[in-house]
């Protein structure tokens, strides 16, 4: 394999003034990659004077350190530039390179070191980035060689691959799709800044309609046939019961499903299971309180419309939970029911209108279509009824829904949000609104997309602080080691071994009459 190229790039990078790597981590990761296992094979082989494999190590930490802005950073490329070695290593172990091949690559960085001066090659990093005219006319055109092969399910030189199993046809499909788009365009944005140690992220989807009765075909399909390794933004409550068993009987990492029901939140937490959102129990916690600390309603007058499943099940648990901790009687509370993918709302219409003495606020623990339907059908009964929705049933598809039918139907619905509000300039939604336009453009924001962009880039964070040697389990202890993450959001996210949900915070929103969401306060 020809190293020209890459020993070229990491002599101008050892030979820059190290200062002037402060704000390019992520060149420094890049090339890691390259001179990594070059030294790490090198280091392997007893024919090899060590000392000469130690001055290249003790330079590129010495520019790691100068490329890093903090600690956290200065670890993070330390790790990731330590995989590489021990990669290298790894492959003289296996056979996979020789030591007389170890010595030639070694040699060739040596004398590209040995001739380059700052005069000579870049005075900055950006020159290894875009080299001058005069560099570039005598630079190599060799391809950078890829990363390391792995035997890891999943990952390969040049990618790893992830599944998700989501509604992409029926009444739910485009909580399917927005989530998909909004993991996609993390995935590309962190692909097009060089992937994770070289290797691209890349996501298969399989379509479970919302039905769990789909959902193992689905599961099998992404696991045995599209090799994936791991599971990211599955999609539903009920459809996370059967897949979420099965990823825990391989061992697989099941992260950032798109549910807050209590089954994914087990104490002690699921090694392999981790949720980036606040639960629904959380959700409708903080709408209960806000309905009768703020909006100053009696209990006895808030109901709730729920799907009739496990999705329906966790949010009225959570509407029970609040009711408790606010020392009042949860065994009243008026449960109307619908069955999942349907629009069948008429049976808790005509019970509701069957009360003499109806509810005044109705926690929704549905998806976009069957709200809507309910709402439609029961505003003009009832025109001072107070709305509230999960997160879950898709905010922006049930603004348009609801705007169909026109403004008064819309407006001052609420809905709670696991993410800031789509219409503000925080960093992380100017991000990724961004991402959205340059991989998706053309589509809406949402806050389902927004959710999985998020999500994602919790997960593509974790992934680079592991480096090249991937597996498992080595993702794991690292999720479970990250802290204080701060994306933007307002709210910082993290984990631990006793705290698998990067988040707990809950935003307000309301529905205005032109169908956009306003921020609300909720205490």
């Amino acid at each position: 394999m020809n190293f020209r190229c890459s020993v070229f790039l990491v002599a101008a990078l050892l030979a820059t003034p190290a200062s002037a790597a402060g704000t390019n981590a992520d060149v420094v990761r890049n090339l890691a990659s390259r001179v990594g296992p070059i030294v790490g094979a090198a280091s392997a082989c007893q024919a090899i004077d060590q000392g000469r494999v130690q001055a290249i190590v003790d330079k590129f930490r010495e520019v790691i350190r100068e490329a890093s802005t903090g600690g956290s950073d200065r670890d993070e490329l330390t790790r990731v530039f330590n995989g590489y070695v021990a990669d290298g290593r790894n492959r003289v172990g296996a056979a996979q390179t020789d030591c007389n091949s170890a010595g030639r690559q070694l040699a060739e960085l040596e004398r590209s070191l040995g001739q380059s001066a700052p005069s000579q090659t870049a005075t900055s990093l950006a020159g290894v980035i875009a080299p001058s005219a005069a560099v570039a006319a005598t630079a190599p055109t060799a391809t950078l060689p890829p990363a390391s092969t792995s035997n890891v399910q999943g990952v390969t030189a040049n990618e790893i691959r992830f599944g998700i199993a989501a509604p992409f046809s029926g009444a739910a499909k485009e909580l399917g799709r927005q989530m998909k788009m909004g993991i996609e365009a993390a995935f590309n944005r962190a692909n097009d800044a060089g992937g994770i140690a070289g290797r691209s992220l890349r996501l298969y989807s399989a379509d479970d309609g919302y039905e769990p009765s789909r959902t193992l075909d689905a599961m099998k399909q992404l696991y045995e046939k599209d090799k994936v390794f791991g599971f990211v933004g599955n999609v539903g409550t009920p459809t996370s019961a059967v897949a979420m068993p099965y990823a825990l009987q391989r061992r697989v990492l099941f992260y950032g499903a798109f549910t807050g029901a209590n089954l994914l939140r087990n104490d002690p937490p699921d090694r392999y299971v981790f949720n980036y959102r606040a639960s629904y129990a959380e959700e409708t916690d903080t709408v209960v309180r806000y309905l009768v600390k703020l909006r100053r309603l009696p209990a006895k007058d808030i109901a709730v419309f729920a799907q009739q499943d496990a999705y329906g099940d966790a949010g009225f648990s959570g509407v029970a939970k609040a009711f408790r901790s606010l020392g009042l009687a949860d065994t009243s509370i008026l449960r109307l029911n619908y069955k999942r993918n349907t629009v069948d709302v008429d049976d808790a219409v005509n019970q509701l209108r069957a009360l003499k003495n109806p509810p005044k606020a109705i926690v929704m623990v549905a998806t976009y279509r069957a709200a809507a339907k309910f709402i439609e059908k029961t505003r003009d009964l009832f025109p001072h009824m107070i709305y509230t929705n999960v997160s879950f049933v898709g905010s922006t598809e049930l603004s348009d829904e609801l705007m169909l039918l026109g403004p008064r139907y819309a407006s001052g619905v609420i809905v709670t949000q696991v993410v800031p509000a789509v219409g503000g300039y925080s960093s992380a939604v100017l991000e990724y609104k961004s991402a959205l336009e340059k991989y998706f453009p053309g589509e809406a924001t949402s806050y389902v997309s927004f959710e999985g962009y998020v999500s994602a880039n919790v997960l593509i964070q974790a992934l680079r602080r592991v480096g090249p040697q991937l597996d498992t389990e080595a993702l794991i202890d690292t999720l479970e080691n990250m802290r204080d993450i701060d994306l933007g959001l307002g709210a910082k996210l993290g984990f631990g071994r006793a705290e698998h949900q990067a988040s707990h915070k809950i935003w307000g929103t309301a529905l205005d009459e032109r169908g956009k969401f306003q921020a609300i306060e909720l205490e």
